[in-house]
């Protein structure tokens, strides 16, 4: 942030101890910290490296006047001093270009550059408004230094950044790049072998082209040199850039003419991740935009030979040898290991979570699962059946005899299911199950790792929202990985997570849904719009394969936070939104042919259904984001079953350490776009997950909530609310990593350790524990060993009594261990019910079927006569009844003595079931 007046005049010369100036308002920023803190720990010798504030969200830019500004850079720049103003100042904020220069014992020829500079802009100022001039003192050992103070004395646009040493042309172009502050950066070399006058064409082409970058040229075709170099220096100048065209930068015919526009924005951030100091930061910094798909154009230039040129023949072979460094820079080197070892250690407790199902994959079963573990088996195992003999994947008969089952309107994950086929068919479902919530989880980690890397902690992150990440980001180091690792690490392992791990892969593994996170603030910069649209409607498309209500949660979080980040920065809304509109039109045309087909199916395709009643208490006590999960370190069953529907579905339990944690950095931070827009987003999904009347504490009163007519839209009305609460994991792990990127760059070893305790303290209690497994029961012999082939007919269904349902679906696993040799009446899906088609979870009720569900919970075998009777023969004959079917169970011989009333027969001992061949009795009718 600039120091100055209010009125924007200078107020003295700069250094390291000058206190921080908010942007616009000129009042004191964090005037207690210490020198250190407001210039950084990090860096590179001889320039100030700070950690800046991370951001996510439309790029960063000017304020509307009438705004009250908001804080979204943290630190300062590298120090530039200045001399007092002399009636020329400059308002903080607006700055049109910078100008960088790097010099390195240049005090002959710096003034005459200086002032030509100054004059042409100034000869101009429609066009180019407020500037400044930022001159590099490389270490000079001559009076460099000095003359670029005096012209500072006279213009107080012009800056000097210093270092005591010298390091090269790329450690001082990196200085003054993440020091600027203009939308457009010219740098140009101190010789002015280019003239200034060709900043005229380089920035008109930046503005028609649409590029990020516009370079000066000797070797276009239209360029024209003035004065030539001696010839043998020329051709071998010629031969150091093909060289460097083959190994770096295809297509660019001269990298190292010192004349060279960018977009400001994406200068410093390809500045920030720099690592060279010598020759080829040239190169670097072209191939770091290539990479980003940053266009860059190459523009012809008036060129001439100056005496005294720094540059040497040699020196291109010097830019190739660093070149060659820097593809095993140590900086690369110790980032990629970072992040393979924080990727590693997601796997690593994502398996330590789930060791116990591993430890016994062929009788273990997640105790707290319900029966959600044999209906995901199930769904694993009838996918890869239907692959494999060439069936459709959106439906099967095996279950709900005779009707079936839609299985696009389940939840099958076909995006997981179908790729996941050899696995399942060779090692069975439970090894996919087991892989499914495993990795899926350490994925969706990883994923949300990435975007906060990218897009919160990394140093081009900070550069692109403006905050200045420093000189020298090469040797930042590695804590903003580690920042991002523990918001990560909240964004997939919180409690409502950990939950929804015992059951619903679907809401467990979330992948895709960072990767659209970033794509759609790739919209937002504008840059490709219509590749990012196409990549956002295939991302989108894959995800409504894995899980369609993750997705609508996810576009509901997203939207919240774009009206939040919108309201508090206009500006960066009034540049997105025709971008972002467009690119996500253009989403929607790739991805609605992709699943039109298979969502008409779901919606309209044999049973399907309208709606979905789930109960009544959907919704989240506002005690529930304060008390710890059952499987928290802190937390337990007693606690916090009363709090939710099950516990698959403890969908807030943040605990409120965490809450008071982040309640204290979002007041801290509050003037910060990037704090005040997600804390805005996870306050309204927690208000929003409340449901249709929130209770009013210590009353019997309930007021209406927003849910109320949410719920009832379209698509929303299937949703269970309480689920809404799930946005705010990813969000409060942002605020974290924002908090913790922030703590690394103290310089206070005590503030650090406190930070440190605050954040352990919030965390520790919710740390999840290893998912608890039972024994599941066996599968009968006379399923495993085939006996009841001698039982059924062709078309004709099993009746496992109790019939299988959302409470007992043993039978599921019966069928998907044995390759789906035969239908069931009954199941554990969704399908629709009564004259409106509304969705309930299993089969349509049916009499015989709830007397002997009766039987089963109560013991007590009522009266069963002549109508009970013609009633079980109707049922059986619309289940195509082949055999009933009675295990082993808790109250099992009262069951066996209904079944007996009902069917006028005894049933016999048959690898080990009572069963009873009702085939005659149901073709008798």
């Amino acid at each position: 942030m600039r120091d100055g007046t209010k009125d924007g005049t200078r107020d003295g010369t700069r250094d390291s101890a000058t206190d921080a100036v908010r942007e616009g308002d000129g009042t004191p920023a964090e005037a207690d910290r210490t020198e250190a803190d407001r210039t950084g720990a990090e860096g590179s010798a001889g320039g100030t490296a700070v950690a800046a504030e991370p951001a996510v969200g439309p790029p960063a830019g000017d304020r509307s006047a009438a705004e009250e500004p908001r804080d979204t850079d943290t630190d300062t720049a590298p120090a530039r001093e200045t001399q007092p103003a002399r009636g020329r100042g400059i308002a903080d904020g607006g700055i049109r270009l910078s100008v960088v220069v790097p010099a390195y014992n240049e005090a002959e020829r710096l003034l005459p550059t200086l002032h030509a500079v100054r004059d042409h802009l100034d000869a101009d100022p429609g066009r180019w408004g407020s500037w400044e001039l930022i001159v590099v003192d490389d270490g000079s050992t001559d009076d460099t230094a000095a003359v670029a103070r005096e012209a500072a004395a006279d213009d107080p646009r012009i800056h000097v950044v210093t270092s005591p040493e010298n390091h090269g042309k790329g450690h001082a172009l990196r200085q003054g790049v993440l020091a600027s502050y203009g939308s457009r950066v010219l740098v140009t070399d101190a010789d002015l072998a280019t003239p200034i006058e060709e900043l005229d064409h380089l920035d008109t082409l930046l503005t028609d082209r649409d590029a990020a970058a516009v370079i000066g040229s000797r070797a276009h075709p239209d360029s024209r040199i003035d004065v030539h170099q001696w010839r043998g220096r020329e051709w071998l100048g010629r031969a150091g850039n093909l060289l460097i065209q083959a190994v770096a930068v295809p297509g660019l015919r001269d990298t190292q003419c010192g004349f060279k526009l960018f977009d400001g924005e994406r200068a410093r951030a390809a500045f920030a991740a720099s690592v060279l100091d010598g020759w080829a930061i040239d190169v670097e910094i072209l191939r770091h935009f290539r990479r980003s798909d940053w266009p860059v154009v190459e523009a012809p230039v008036r060129w001439s030979h100056r005496p005294g040129s720094k540059v040497r023949p040699l020196d291109y072979a010097r830019v190739l040898g660093e070149l060659v460094r820097l593809r095993t820079a140590a900086p690369a080197r110790t980032g990629l290991r970072t992040d393979l070892l924080i990727g590693f250690l997601f796997c690593l407790v994502s398996l330590v979570l789930y060791q116990n199902l591993w430890a016994d994959l062929d009788r273990g079963y997640l105790a707290d699962a319900g029966q959600d573990q044999n209906q995901w088996e199930w769904f694993f195992a009838v996918t890869a059946d239907n692959v494999v003999n060439f069936r459709n994947p959106l439906f099967s008969h095996a279950q709900n005899a005779p009707d079936g089952v839609n299985l696009m309107a389940n939840t099958v994950m076909l995006g997981l299911s179908v790729p996941l086929t050899p696995v399942t068919l060779l090692l069975g479902p439970t090894v996919t199950w087991a892989i499914v919530l495993t990795f899926g989880l350490a994925a969706t980690a990883i994923a949300w790792y990435w975007l906060i890397v990218r897009r919160i902690t990394g140093p081009a992150a900070r550069a692109r929202s403006g905050s200045r990440a420093g000189a020298g980001a090469g040797t930042e180091g590695t804590s903003h990985r580690w920042a991002a690792a523990l918001g990560a690490a909240v964004a997939a392992f919180a409690p409502p997570m950990i939950s929804h791990g015992n059951a619903h892969p679907n809401f467990l593994v979330l992948f895709v849904i960072p990767l659209l996170v970033d794509r759609a603030l790739r919209l937002c910069e504008g840059r490709r719009v219509v590749r990012d649209g196409i990549v956002l409607g295939l991302l989108a498309a894959y995800q409504i394969f894995i899980g369609e209500e993750p997705l609508l949660l996810a576009a509901m979080g997203m939207l919240l936070f774009a009206l939040f980040y919108a309201l508090l920065d206009r500006e960066a809304a009034r540049r997105s939104w025709r971008p972002l509109l467009r690119g996500i039109g253009i989403g929607l045309a790739v991805c609605l042919p992709l699943v039109a087909g298979p969502l008409a199916w779901q919606f309209f395709g044999p049973q399907s259904y309208s709606g979905v009643l789930h109960g009544s208490e959907t919704y989240n006590s506002p005690r529930a984001f304060l008390e710890f999960a059952g499987r928290s370190l802190l937390g337990t069953d007693e606690r916090a079953d009363p709090l939710a529907m099950n516990r698959t579905e403890q969908n807030a339990f943040y605990g409120w350490p965490l809450i008071a944690l982040v309640a204290g950095i979002v007041v801290q931070w509050w003037r910060r776009t990037l704090v005040a827009a997600l804390a805005l987003t996870a306050g309204a999904a927690a208000l929003l997950s409340l449901g249709a009347e929130i209770p009013v504490p210590l009353t019997d009163h309930s007021v209406p909530g927003p849910w109320a007519p949410l719920g009832k839209a379209p698509l929303f009305e299937a949703v269970i609310e309480s689920r809404v609460a799930m946005i705010c994991a990813p969000v409060l792990g942002m605020i974290l990593a924002v908090a913790a990127v922030r703590l690394a760059g103290q310089p206070r070893r005590t503030v650090r350790i406190l930070g440190a305790a605050a954040l352990a303290a919030a965390l520790v209690p919710i740390v999840p524990t290893p998912y608890p497994v039972r024994e599941r029961n066996t599968v009968p012999a006379f399923v495993t060993e085939g006996t009841y082939r001698d039982y059924l007919g062709p078309g004709e269904s099993m009746v496992i009594v109790p019939l299988p349902n959302p409470g007992d679906a043993d039978a599921l696993h019966w069928q998907s261990t044995t390759g789906f040799r035969f239908p069931i009446a009954g199941g554990y899906f969704m399908g629709p019910w009564g004259p409106d088609d509304l969705g309930i979870y299993g089969a349509v009720p049916r009499h015989t079927a709830n007397l002997l569900s009766d039987v089963r919970h109560s013991g007590k075998v009522p009266d069963i006569g002549p109508l009970q009777r013609e009633q079980a023969r109707a049922d059986l004959q619309d289940w195509r009844a082949g055999v009933v079917v009675l295990p082993p169970q808790y109250n099992e011989d009262p069951l066996q003595e209904a079944l007996e009333a009902l069917l006028e027969r005894p049933g016999r001992w048959v690898g080990g079931v009572l069963v009873w061949d009702v085939g005659d009795l149901v073709r008798r009718g």
